[in-house]
């Protein structure tokens, strides 16, 4: 299967992004378990104008990131891997069941109590961590097993940014959502003029941004809304979107993400730790990402294949499948970040990091030693 070249770039920007946030996530972690603890943790806090460090990351850094997710995703949709039934069909279908029996498995663990909210936390994908831990296998990995996982994580997100959407608003201003659904309109009107003036959507998403998170919904969904309005044209090298999905793969690997993971990893380890991971909250959130991923992945392609809904790449097997579905537990950044939206109390965002973090790790190991020996094979 022939790669595109921006697919490349995308591919390969985001496996150097999963080996930097392993780094700054070590990093993280020393400090918060360090003697330097309480400065470390209380410089995230600090205020820099009418919100905190750490808010500016994940409420405006991250929209930049929403915007590099939404251009690959509108590039996917309208010329590359899902642009026709038959290719999209085997991530959809993978993604769909990454997505529904972890939030089943946790559900079943935790519905009727006050953490059910956190359903979507085992839900979402970690791309670059996902990608960076494919790339450790080289050149034995077949095109299409990358074009599989990416595909499959970006439709991950999607789902993510609806959970996010729909999910975990709590309140609605709706003037100010009125102010920004206006805004967008007017992008989309520039775009069906195509108007080319980068500065023009920039300024516009800006507003667009403020009076979005005024109204209540998350503001990184302004990133995805203006991936879509960015004029798309024949999706050459001339056109705005591949421009700017061009211009922020390294900020978004280099700078965004890593700031996100250090802001947001500062865990502390207490003597309590055993009584933390046994935890229902915990406990649903682990076996979701670790178990809930590669059986719903594995599972939903298998049986939609069977009823021809979807086929597998002559150059794959089930196997392989299985093992992306194990790098699908990897879930991380996505993890953290719906983490943070699903839950107020302090000691329920630290368990489910911890959670998180042992998952991811586990999951990794298992997905790339899983496919180390089924790819030689």
């Amino acid at each position: 299967m022939k790669l595109t070249k921006l697919f490349t770039e995308f591919f390969e920007s985001e496996k150097a992004a999963g080996i930097i946030l392993l780094f700054c996530t070590i990093i993280s972690l020393i400090l918060s378990n360090s003697a330097w603890q309480n400065q470390f943790i209380q410089f995230w806090n600090l205020n820099l104008g009418s919100h905190s460090i750490s808010h500016w990351i994940n409420d405006g850094l991250m929209t930049i990131f929403f915007l590099l997710i939404g251009l690959e995703l509108e590039r996917e949709i309208y010329i590359g891997e899902l642009s026709t039934l038959k290719n999209a069909s085997l991530p959809f279908f993978a993604a769909l069941g990454g997505m529904l029996v972890p939030a089943f498995i946790f559900l079943s663990i935790n519905f009727g109590l006050e953490t059910q909210s956190g359903a979507g936390i085992p839900m979402a994908t970690d791309i670059a961590f996902a990608l960076g831990i494919l790339s450790l296998l080289g050149r034995s990995v077949p095109s299409s097993l990358k074009v599989i996982l990416t595909a499959l994580a970006v439709i991950d997100d999607l789902g993510a940014i609806l959970l996010i959407a729909f999910f975990y608003t709590k309140s609605i201003d709706f003037t100010s959502l009125i102010i920004a659904g206006v805004l967008f309109g007017f992008l989309l009107i520039l775009n069906r003029f195509k108007v080319q003036n980068l500065l023009v959507y920039i300024i516009t998403g800006i507003f667009m941004w403020y009076f979005m998170h005024k109204s209540g919904v998350h503001a990184t969904i302004t990133g995805v809304l203006l991936a879509f309005a960015l004029p798309f044209g024949d999706g050459g090298e001339k056109s705005s979107s591949y421009k700017v999905q061009h211009y922020l793969h390294t900020p978004v690997a280099f700078v965004i993400l890593p700031l996100f993971a250090i802001a947001n990893t500062n865990i502390t380890f207490s003597s309590n730790f055993q009584n933390i991971i046994f935890q229902a909250n915990s406990v649903g959130i682990f076996f979701g990402l670790f178990l809930g991923k590669p059986i719903g992945i594995f599972l939903f392609s298998y049986v939609a294949s069977k009823f021809k809904f979807c086929e597998l790449p002559s150059d794959l097997r089930w196997k392989h499948i299985f093992g992306v579905g194990f790098l699908g537990g990897v879930g991380f950044t996505m993890a953290i970040f719906i983490t943070l939206l699903a839950y107020d109390t302090e000691s329920l965002v630290m368990q489910s990091k911890i959670s998180i973090l042992f998952a991811s790790l586990l999951s990794g190991f298992v997905g790339y030693w899983w496919l180390r020996f089924s790819l030689t094979r």
